[in-house]
Parts: structure tokens; sequence; C-alpha cells
């Protein structure tokens, strides 16, 4: 029976009331509807005004996103700002990693005394590359709430040398990862709600062949033909494209999704292939109805077996499974910019000590710095203007226009058309071709690990629920975070997905903007809800007390989440130079364009690069 929120431990309200920061939602003015609220923290304690130890809604959170849609969904026009003296050599929209990197870079080219301000419109800088830390407990404990991985081996040479200048090691990190990205001891939880009963199945993961684990699979909530179908997807060798042509087998793994290849050459029936579809949700952002073969299979997805030997070799995974990790993900690698361009938000902090440190985040910002980050301050305009640029934002009400000599757009690509419109039409249409794909990262710190250690796993994946999978995040233990967890301390849990698009047989495009709008109408109380009723089905059965045992909720909404990369069943083969994100990230004049969606690329690295290219591109 389905559990109230009394029972669910919702009565207690930890992180909506002991731990979410009260926000004084203050009206835009100049002509915003009164729904337009910004939020203002400065009556907060300092230490309860620090970012990283934000609980509650996080990500895209409630103060960041409210002047951009009232600039781009509903027209409003910041008029008559007020001029400011202030007068800089670059002005950057976008404190994410791209950004600051933009600022290091610019000063290296430049001149070490150059003058540059960083716009960005959340209360903390890094982007998606967002640290999470909870002090609920005995010692501080570290999760990401974005992006996560450094991906060395497909690093390029200038973004490795780029890497060792901020002093990071990264051999050094990878020796020292004992956490498996989730996937040591798999397991798979399938819920009462969705299933009919909770059933645990330990010991076997969607993503690999499970040739010892086989028998596991009577355990799903399968009618007896489905059990028997995946039994013998996963058993069998045969080549189902055999007798296919080179042109043939050519449309099957990139012209054809990968449910229905599991459906009509694997004769995979529905309720098995509904398994299926989370299981890119969180590492893709797409879920497999919209991915080709070639797509799934580089995602780790099994089928390689049943392709026969010369398509296999095709479609096989061609990303290394070696990966460096800090325990509050690249935000580390934004932080250790942030220190180098500001030194005074923290003397002590390198890239040995950066985990632990503590930044003084009323130094981002000050009047004598030569460089200085401005947080919850919302662009609204940037245009060329006699031989300069004037940027205007929005930051308490307040529109003020700034003049630099450069600026850098390290922001979307799809509201760089509306602060900017003096870009040509085309540029502006290829620019919102970027359509992001929404991203959750939802961090839960419970008091210890004691009921993952008692079913024996680690986490599990969730294939009826809203988050796709949940897992510890024990074993990042780098750069001065060395968490003793033999003291049945407390340990965060990382939830991961993404909102299941309203229809799925509708444009890429149109699924994602469904998943967006669905994400974001969501408030804090439906994850809470949602992680609760998790918890308690997964670990209730081990002693896990679902109204006592979490400590604190952190939710990463990311409405406008992973760059739009290219797609097999969706996007043309464009020829160089002609590819929607190359058309978008033109300069016009002094302003250049930087960010992930200049690559049509997700990774950390791909905004380093974009970074380096705007920098370059000045004049």
């Amino acid at each position: 029976m389905k559990k109230t929120d009394k029972q669910l431990g919702m009565n207690k309200g930890i992180a909506r009331r002991d731990f979410i920061q009260a926000t004084v939602l203050t009206s835009l003015g100049l002509m915003l509807p009164t729904s337009c609220v910004f939020t203002s923290n400065d009556n907060e304690a300092p230490s309860n005004n620090y970012p990283p130890l934000k609980t509650g809604m996080r990500g895209s959170h409630e103060g960041s996103y409210e002047t951009a849609h009232a600039l781009a969904r509903q027209g409003i026009q910041f008029d008559n700002p007020i001029d400011s003296s202030e007068y800089y050599d670059l002005i950057v929209v976008g404190a994410g990693i791209s950004g600051l990197t933009t600022a290091y870079e610019y000063r290296k080219r430049f001149g070490i005394e150059s003058k540059i301000l960083i716009i960005d419109n959340h209360d903390d800088f890094g982007g998606h590359a967002k640290r999470n830390e909870f002090n609920q407990s005995s010692s501080t404990r570290l999760s990401w709430g974005g992006t996560m991985n450094l991906e060395y081996t497909s690093f390029s040479q200038s973004v490795l040398d780029f890497i060792a200048e901020l002093g990071i090691e990264i051999n050094d990190l990878e020796k020292k990862i004992e956490f498996k990205y989730g996937n040591d001891k798999p397991a798979i939880w399938f819920d009462a709600e969705t299933y009919g009963k909770n059933i645990l199945v330990s010991g076997f993961s969607m993503y690999s062949r499970n040739e010892d684990a086989l028998d596991q699979i009577d355990k799903f909530p399968l009618s007896e033909l489905g059990i028997k179908a995946l039994k013998s997807f996963y058993k069998k060798d045969t080549n189902v494209l055999e007798g296919l042509s080179e042109k043939e087998i050519e449309k099957v793994l990139y012209k054809t999704s990968y449910t229905d290849f599991l459906e009509k050459y694997c004769k995979l029936p529905k309720e098995v292939i509904e398994i299926f579809i989370k299981s890119t949700d969180g590492y893709w952002g797409v879920q497999p109805h919209s991915l080709s073969v070639a797509e799934a299979i580089s995602a780790w997805l099994p089928g390689s077996h049943r392709l026969g030997e010369s398509a296999s070799k095709v479609v096989g995974n061609d990303e290394s499974e070696e990966v460096a990790m800090f325990p509050d993900g690249n935000a580390t690698i934004a932080r250790l910019l942030a220190c180098s361009l500001i030194p005074d938000i923290c003397p002590e902090a390198n890239a040995q000590t950066i985990a632990m440190a503590k930044l003084d985040y009323s130094k981002l910002d000050v009047s004598n710095n030569s460089i200085n980050i401005r947080l919850s301050s919302t662009v609204v305009n940037v245009k060329n203007e006699d031989h300069k640029v004037a940027v205007t934002y929005v930051r308490k009400g307040k529109t003020i226009r700034l003049r630099s000599k450069h600026s850098v757009l390290a922001c979307f690509h799809s509201i760089i058309p509306h602060i900017c419109p003096e870009l040509p039409s085309h540029q502006k249409k290829a620019q919102q071709y970027q359509v992001k794909h929404p991203m959750l990262v939802t961090n839960v710190l419970v008091k210890n690990s004691k009921a993952l250690d008692k079913l024996g796993i680690s986490g599990a994946y969730c294939p009826g629920r809203m988050h796709a999978k949940v897992f510890m995040t024990k074993g990042v233990n780098t750069v001065g975070y060395q968490p003793d967890y033999e003291k049945d301390e407390a340990v965060p849990l990382m939830f991961w997905g993404m909102m299941e698009p309203p229809t799925r047989d509708v444009h890429i495009h149109d699924q994602l903007r469904g998943a967006r709008m669905i994400l974001f109408q969501k408030k804090f109380e439906d994850f809470e809800r949602e992680v609760r009723t998790v918890l308690d089905g997964l670990l209730g059965p081990a002693g896990f007390d679902v109204s006592e045992d979490i400590l604190a909720i952190t939710v990463n909404r990311w409405s406008h989440g992973y760059s739009y990369g290219y797609l097999d069943l969706w996007d043309e083969k464009y020829k160089a130079g002609e590819a929607p994100h190359e058309i978008a990230r033109q300069p016009i004049g002094n302003i250049s364009i930087a960010n992930c969606d200049a690559a049509a690329s997700a990774y950390s690295q791909a905004a380093i690069e974009e970074a380096f290219r705007a920098v370059n591109e000045l004049k």
C-alpha cells in the first residue's frame, strides 16, 4: 500500500524548513509581471549564504531564471538602464567552466593587468560544474550536482596542458578513485507502484551480457514469455543482421532506433524493452527510443554480441572507461580557476587542497579587483557600440549598463538571440537549434550506508522511477578530501536522470522541450517525495528508516542541461562549417561566443576548447 507523506517523513520538512535558506521574493519592477521575481539572499547569515552548502532546490534555482524568461518568453524590454562608469577590457557572460576559462586565457593573451568582469545569473559560479557540500553530519560530505568526469583520454594536448597549469595531476586522480561510477555491485530495483511489488535484483547490470547472472532474470516482474526472450537475448550470439547487405547493415546501425532493433531484430516484447528505456537518462539525456543502435551501444547498452563481428567493431564503444574524478565533480576545475583569477577568495588553495578549501564569496566582486565575478545578475543585452561593447544586466531589480573593449558570450545559445539582437537571422536560427537536454541530479545525505551494505549493493538502476539511478558516492577521496567511512558516518546518495518526455513519437527537439517543461514545473516537495519513496522501498527492508535517516536533500534541476549533440536519427550530416553550432558561434564585431553549445558537445573539455577559440577570435 502506498505510504502517506507523514509515513514517508515529509512532515519533518528537513530540507524545506531546516536547511533551505529563507528567501525574499521581490518584484523586479521595470514592467515585469508580478509573477516574475528574483531571490535575494542578502539577509541570510554568512554560513547560510555559502552557495555550495545550500540544500533544497539548486541548479536552475529560484532567482536565476525569472529575468531571462521575461526577456525570452514574454518579450519584456529592459529600457532606460542606469549607465555605470565601470569599464572593462572584457566582460564575460556566464561563469561556467567556459566563461572562467575565457577570463583565464584572455589574461594570458592580452596581459595580466587586464580588467575583466564575469557576470552570471546564478548565485554560484561553475555552471553545471556544481558542488554539493553537506555539513549536517559530524564531518563534511561532498558530492557533485552536474558535470562529473574528466574523460582525459580524449583530451587534446591543449586541454591537457591547461589542466596541468591548474596543478591537476590526472594520472594521480585516476589511480586514487575507488568509486566505480555506479557500476560496482550492480542491481536493478523494480518498484511496487510500477511493477506491482518491490523487487531487488542484485548482481545484474543492464549494461553487460550477465553471462553468470542470467538466472536473476527469473526474478524480473515479466511474463514467462518476457523472461524467456530476455534470457535468449543475452545468451545467444546469433548475428541478427546475417544476410543483409553492407548498405542495409548501415541503415540498421545508424537509422534504426535501439528500441526498434530490440523489437524487430532481437524479438524482445515491449514489456522487456520498457526496462531499457531509462538506461541512458542520466548519461545522455536522451532515451533509447530516440538513439540509433550505434549510439545506444556506444553508451554501453547490450547488443553488440548480436550484430556479427564486422558490425560490432564499427559500433563498439569508443569511449575509454578511464576517467579522473574529483569528490565534487568538475566543480574543482571551476574553483581552481576562480582562485587563480581572484586569489583573495582563498590564497592558500591549490590543486592538492582545493576539495576542503572554503572560498570567501565576499571577495568575488570587489571594486579594486582586476577581475570580478558578479553573481545573481542576468545579462539582458549585449551590443557593439563605437569599437566597444555595451552590456546591460539586471540585478536586484535594477537595470545597469556597462562597457568593455571585448565581450564573450559563454552562455546558452538559446538565449543569445534575445540578448544580442544585432546578430543576423540565420545565426539566430542556428542558435535556436541547440535545444539543451534537461538533466536532474539529486543528492541525499543519509545517516550511514548500513542498509546498502546489508543488501550488498552500492546502488541500483530504477526503470520505473523519476531518477534512473541511485548510488553511493564513496571512494572519490582525493585532493584533500579523505572522509572516514569506517566510523559509520553519513554518506551521500546520488539520484541521477531526466524527465520522461510527454510523448515519444515527435521530433527529438520537441521531446526535450516537453521533458524540460515537466522538470521545470516540479516543486521541491515532488522530488523529496520521490527520493523518500524510493529509499523506503529499496532500503526499508534492510532497516533504513525513511522518516529518520535522511539528513538533507539537494535537488540540482538543470532545465537546460546537456548541450545538444547531433543524433543519427534526427540530424543530417553537415559539411564542415555548415553545422548549426558552427554557424551559431560566429563572432560579430567585438563579441565572441563560447560554451559547450558552440561545440555541440556536453563535455567539459569542449567548454575549455571553445573558450580558447573565442579568445583567439578577439582582435
